[in-house]
């Protein structure tokens, strides 16, 4: 696992978080704040997910 896995899982979890919260009082606001960090998260993980598949591929290829 790498920085940006853990990065990216962290902020979806916050946006998740947000979202809710614009929920319970109401704040459309708050509320899409939360999805577009929801939506950073999951890109910032996908980024992680291919270093790190570029990086076992490296490793199995130097066997």
């Amino acid at each position: 696992m790498n920085k940006d896995q853990v990065k990216g899982k962290a902020k979806d979890i916050a946006g998740k978080v947000q979202e809710k919260a614009g929920e319970l009082v109401g704040s459309s606001e708050q509320q899409a704040k939360g999805l577009a960090k929801q939506s950073e998260g999951k890109l910032q993980k996908g980024v992680g997910d291919a270093k790190e598949a570029v990086k076992d591929a490296i490793d199995r290829g130097n066997r």
